[in-house]
C-alpha cells in the first residue's frame, strides 16, 4: 500500500479515536456579589476549577458577572447556558439577572436536566425570587453560633464526596441554620448535631428550637435536573481541607449527572 494512503488511514485512526472519547463537562462558576463580601470567594472558585484540571474531570469557566446564564445567543465569543452542563453558585444578594435569565436558569435545570451547585452563601442570594429558593431548597436564616467547631453528623455516608469523612466530626467554619427548607423536597446528606449546640443562643430561631433540625448539606432533583447545597466554605482555610475539596468535587460530577439520581419528591414542580 503507497505510503500516502498509510498516512491518511493513520489519520483516520486518531481521528475516530479522538471522536470516541467523551466531552469533557463544562461548568460555570459565578461569583457575583450583590451583599455580604466573602473574602474566600476567589480562593474558593479557583480551587474548585483547580480540582476540575488535576482530575480531568471538568474544565470550570469562573465569572464574577451572571451575563452568561442566559439561552440567548450572545457576541463576542461567549459562551451561553446551552454550552455547560452546570452553574455553580457562591454568590449573596439580588445579582444581575432580569426575568428572561431568570427564566432559562430554571429550565437549564429542570428541562434540561443540567445541574445546580450552591456554594455557602448561594442560599443568601435571590430573597426576592421564590422559585429560586424553591430549586436550592431554602434560605439563610442567620448562623447563630458565628465560625465556631461545628458538630456535624452525615445521614448518608453514600453520597458522592462523603466517604471523605467520618459519620460524625467536628469541623471550624461558619455554618447557616435555614428558613423554608423542607425534608420532603430535598435528601438531607448531613445536619449539625443538637444536642451537641448552644440551643438557648437568641439566633437560634424558635422553629429550629423546637424540630432542632439543622440541615447543612442536602441534594435534591428538579424536574430533570441535579441540585446540591453545601453550607462549608465561609473560610479560606476550609477550602484546603482535602475532605472538604473531596466533597465538591465529588458532589460536582454529580450534579453533572454521573452517579445514581435521587427521586424527586412527590409535589415538586417548577412554577
Amino acid at each position: 500500500m503507497p505510503r500516502g494512503w498509510i498516512a491518511i488511514l493513520i489519520a483516520l485512526a486518531l481521528a475516530a479515536g479522538a471522536s470516541a472519547q467523551p466531552r469533557k463537562k463544562k461548568l460555570l462558576a459565578i461569583g457575583e456579589v450583590k451583599g455580604y463580601q466573602h473574602d474566600s470567594v476567589t480562593h474558593a472558585l479557583a480551587t474548585i476549577e483547580r480540582l476540575g484540571h488535576e482530575s480531568g474531570l471538568f474544565d470550570t469557566y469562573i465569572r464574577t458577572d451572571s451575563e452568561l446564564i442566559t439561552k440567548q445567543k450572545l457576541g463576542n465569543n461567549a459562551k451561553n447556558l446551552d454550552f455547560f452542563d452546570a452553574v455553580l453558585f457562591y454568590t449573596t444578594g439580588e445579582l444581575d439577572m432580569n426575568a428572561q435569565q431568570k427564566k432559562d436558569l430554571l429550565a437549564f435545570v429542570h428541562d434540561d436536566g443540567k445541574g445546580f451547585i450552591g456554594v455557602h452563601s448561594a442560599i443568601d442570594t435571590f430573597y426576592k425570587w421564590p422559585e429560586y429558593g424553591e430549586m436550592v431548597g431554602g434560605y439563610f436564616n442567620d448562623h447563630p453560633w458565628g465560625v465556631f467547631d461545628g458538630p456535624v453528623i452525615v445521614e448518608d455516608p453514600d453520597f458522592p464526596g462523603m466517604q471523605a469523612v467520618p459519620r460524625e466530626f467536628v469541623l471550624k467554619d461558619e455554618m447557616y441554620q435555614v428558613r423554608n427548607f423542607s425534608r420532603a423536597r430535598s435528601h438531607v446528606i448531613a445536619r449539625l448535631d443538637a444536642a451537641k449546640l448552644d440551643l438557648s443562643n437568641s439566633k437560634v430561631s424558635a422553629e429550629h428550637r423546637a424540630d432542632k433540625d439543622f440541615p447543612i448539606i442536602w441534594a435534591s432533583m428538579y424536574g430533570k435536573g441535579r441540585v446540591y447545597y453545601n453550607t462549608l466554605g465561609h473560610r479560606e482555610e476550609t477550602w484546603d481541607r482535602k475532605d472538604v475539596q473531596t466533597m465538591y468535587l465529588e458532589a460536582i460530577q454529580w450534579a453533572m449527572g454521573v452517579g445514581r439520581a435521587i427521586l424527586p419528591a412527590a409535589g415538586f414542580s417548577r412554577h
